[in-house]
């Protein structure tokens, strides 16, 4: 009965600690997407809502892309793993 115990305080702390994380990366994401779309709409004119628009998600999908490259290899990890079709 106290391993059961032991293990769900465990598994409670461990959940706590990844929501804790996952909020501060919402939160710096928050001030990133706030950082990149002031610097956007310093380099276009407001009647270019459209081309500042499609800039922005341009550069943040290549900041995703290289971000998720750099963290699968500080892990060791392939970025996209490879998936088989068993017939």
């Amino acid at each position: 009965m106290k391993e059961q115990t032991k293990e769900v305080k465990s598994q409670v702390a461990g959940t706590i600690s990844t929501l804790m994380t996952v909020a501060f990366g919402l939160i710096a994401a928050l001030a990133w997407n706030s950082a990149i779309q002031a610097i956007v709409s310093q380099l276009f004119p407001k009647g270019n809502d459209i081309l500042g628009l499609l800039i922005y998600a341009i550069i943040i999908s290549i900041i995703a892309v290289v971000a998720t490259i750099v963290i699968a290899r500080a892990l060791g990890k392939p970025p996209v793993q490879e998936v088989r079709i068993v017939e």
